[in-house]
């Protein structure tokens, strides 16, 4: 499991002129079931995608196709992590 941390290094002038493009990138990975959740940071300086992935290698390939990436709009950080403990229903998630 992953979080994928993004931070704007650009204005957000330029994040909503890719937001459209980016919307329908995360849409892309809801459906392959690699997207669990994701969502903006408050305040507005990036956003957070909870990621199920084999390999970092594997987040790092999805990243390199969000728009955001690719008209370095965002900076990101991969933080990998072992669930252990998770809500109920949520145990679907883990173990993929």
């Amino acid at each position: 499991m992953f979080i994928i941390l993004l931070k704007y290094i650009k204005p957000i002038e330029e994040v909503e002129k890719e937001l459209a493009a980016h919307i329908e990138y995360l849409e892309k990975y809801y459906s392959a079931q690699k997207f669990i959740c994701s969502g903006r940071r408050n305040p507005r300086i990036g956003g957070v995608i909870l990621c199920n992935a084999y390999s970092v290698e594997e987040v790092e390939a999805i990243i390199a196709e969000d728009p955001f990436y690719i008209n370095e709009i965002a900076e990101y950080e991969i933080i990998e992590f072992l669930p252990t403990k998770c809500a109920e229903g949520f145990e679907r998630f883990i173990g993929q």
